[in-house]
Order: structure tokens, then C-alpha cells, then sequence
């Protein structure tokens, strides 16, 4: 059998492996339900999933300068919203909300008011318009970009409006008037376009590539780049976590595309120069 048999059929087996290995089915280990006790104070304080549910864009609000505003000001132009509640007056909770969001924005390219808009709304309907916006100039100039502003707002309303739009997604928060406190769960809420709840992500450190992924995957790809279709073939939402991870299954799938594609390239230069040795072999050119 000459080289080029030989380099053929390895290269045909490599191929097939690869071909096969796209068609694989990734195992998830899903995590045993398990049942927790709310500590003293916080019964009935969480977070639902709404996930792909309206959210009543018609409530109307305050915004930083006093103005009635309606939520759907904020859904235009096929940007996603993010939206946080907060109260302003929060001591201790809400400012790490906001200064993990503030710090993943930091790092995310995409710019409030360009590709995507965020709302904060106080939930303590006695907070003023005044207190909003000293929180939002606080919060400009600890992002440091001062053109964020026409995509960032900060807003007040009257108790009816903020439970409407708390109870639209999921976010369950009680008063407690001994402290004058409010407890309430730490997250932000992603919503598309057309005001529908499309993910969650919890806690007060938000990561920069699952806030992009998210923004490009809510705005229907109509925002980002080649790269990130991409990543998003190759990682999905998960729920459960409110973070992104690997679909193993569309990795497989890519990587054997590319390798069959690699490996076809070779062998077309494989047989050109096979072809070449043979004519230059009986005197041919």
C-alpha cells in the first residue's frame, strides 16, 4: 500500500471518529431536591421564576427627575432591560446588589442605553424621587462612565405599582416595621423586548459573560457578535443556577465539525499532490 493509501485511510478513520463523536449525548448531574427552613424574619422571602411571562410594561412610576414615567418607556428599540429592586435606603443588601451589578458592568462591552437599558426600582413606596437620584449619581460615578445615564434609571412609585411589578416577577419581600427594614431577596431580572421574563441571576456578583450571553440571547441575536452565536451554541441558561454552562452535547457537535472540516482541507491537499507526483512520475506536467 503506497503513503498515500496509508494517510487516506487514517485520515478516513479520523474522520468517521470525529463525525460519530458529534452525534454523542451528554450526561447532567442534577443535584437531589432538598428542602430548606427559612431563617426567623424571612419566611415568605424569595424569588419565583417567571420565566417567559409578561411583565405589565402599563405600571406607572417616578423616575430621578420627578416625572411620571410608564415602564414600557423603557422597552424600545429591541434593547433588553435589566431590572433590580432595591430601596435606596437599604444598609446593607441592596448596595452589594448594586455594586455587583455596577462591577460586572464594568467589564461587559455592551454599554446601558446602546444595547440594552436597566431600571432600578425602590420597593419602599415612602422613598422620594430626590433619594433616586442621588443613588444613580452615587452609582455613575463609581461605573465611571457618565453616558450611562440615559440608560440607567432609577426609580420611585406608590405601593400598588411596585407589588404589581414585584408579584409579575416572582419577587417576594416582606416589611418588618420593628426594624424599619426590608427583607428581601439579592438578584436582577433580565427581560426582553417585548417584556417577557427571559432569566435570573442571583446573588450580588453577577458574572460579565453570563450578562452578555443573556443580553444577546434576549434580544434574539439582534445584538453581538459571530463569536458570541457561538458561545451561545455551545452554552445554555440553566435555571437551577441562573448561570450559563456547557452544553457538551453542541461542543462535541462543533468540535467535529471542525475536525472533519480540517481533515477534508488535507485530504483535498493530499490528492492535488498525489496527482502532481503521479504525472511528474510518467513524464507528465
Amino acid at each position: 500500500m503506497s503513503r498515500y493509501g496509508t494517510i487516506r485511510k487514517l485520515a478516513f478513520s479520523l474522520a468517521l471518529a470525529a463525525a460519530l463523536g458529534g452525534v454523542a449525548r451528554a450526561q447532567y448531574f442534577t443535584p437531589p431536591e432538598t428542602k430548606t427552613v427559612a431563617p426567623p424574619g424571612l419566611e415568605g422571602v424569595g424569588i419565583d421564576q417567571r420565566l417567559n411571562e409578561p411583565v405589565p410594561l402599563n405600571l406607572t412610576f417616578k423616575d430621578e427627575q420627578g416625572n411620571a414615567v410608564r415602564l414600557s418607556d423603557y422597552f424600545h428599540d429591541g434593547r433588553p432591560v435589566i431590572l433590580n429592586l432595591v430601596y435606596y435606603q437599604c444598609p446593607m443588601l441592596c448596595t452589594e446588589v448594586l455594586n455587583g451589578l455596577t462591577a460586572a458592568l464594568k467589564v461587559l462591552r455592551f454599554e446601558p442605553g446602546k444595547q440594552f437599558e436597566i431600571v432600578t426600582l425602590s420597593i419602599d413606596p415612602r422613598e422620594t424621587p430626590q433619594l433616586a437620584a442621588n443613588k444613580k449619581e452615587m452609582y455613575l460615578k463609581k461605573l465611571g462612565n457618565p453616558d450611562a445615564a440615559k440608560g440607567w434609571h432609577f426609580l420611585t412609585g406608590e405601593q400598588a405599582q411596585i407589588a404589581a411589578l414585584a408579584g409579575a416577577v416572582g419577587w417576594r419581600y416582606r416589611y418588618d416595621a420593628k426594624l424599619d427594614q426590608f427583607a428581601h431577596a439579592a438578584g436582577i431580572v433580565l427581560i426582553t423586548p417585548e417584556g417577557r421574563i427571559a432569566q435570573y441571576y442571583y446573588g450580588v456578583e453577577y458574572s460579565a459573560k453570563d450578562m452578555r450571553l443573556g443580553i444577546v440571547e434576549a434580544s434574539q441575536n439582534k445584538i453581538g457578535s459571530l463569536a458570541d452565536q457561538v458561545l451561545l451554541y455551545c452554552y445554555h441558561y440553566d435555571p437551577r443556577t441562573g448561570r450559563y454552562g456547557a452544553t457538551i452535547t453542541n461542543i462535541i457537535r462543533l468540535a467535529g465539525l471542525a475536525t472533519v472540516i480540517v481533515l477534508g482541507s488535507a485530504l483535498v491537499l493530499l490528492f492535488r499532490n498525489e496527482k502532481h507526483d503521479q504525472g511528474i512520475g510518467t513524464g507528465r506536467t
